[in-house]
């Protein structure tokens, strides 16, 4: 399958492939790391959690902002 094709499809076409490539890759026993950006980010949000300044949300207030 190439884009040509992928651009002819409709939108439920489009989520029913990507649900069978969720599904293989699921099933896939290849580990595929994480790349080193993705570390820091994480490492930045846990900081700011952890953070004496750091406020938290309800769902509620989330929802209305």
């Amino acid at each position: 399958m190439n884009a040509v094709e992928i651009n002819k499809m409709n939108a439920v076409e489009r989520l029913q492939a990507m649900e069978m490539l969720w599904d293989a890759l699921l099933h896939d026993e290849v580990e595929i790391k994480s790349p080193g950006w993705h570390q820091a980010i994480i490492k930045e949000r846990i900081a700011k959690t952890d953070s004496v300044d750091a406020k938290v949300l309800s769902l509620q207030e989330l929802k209305g902002r």
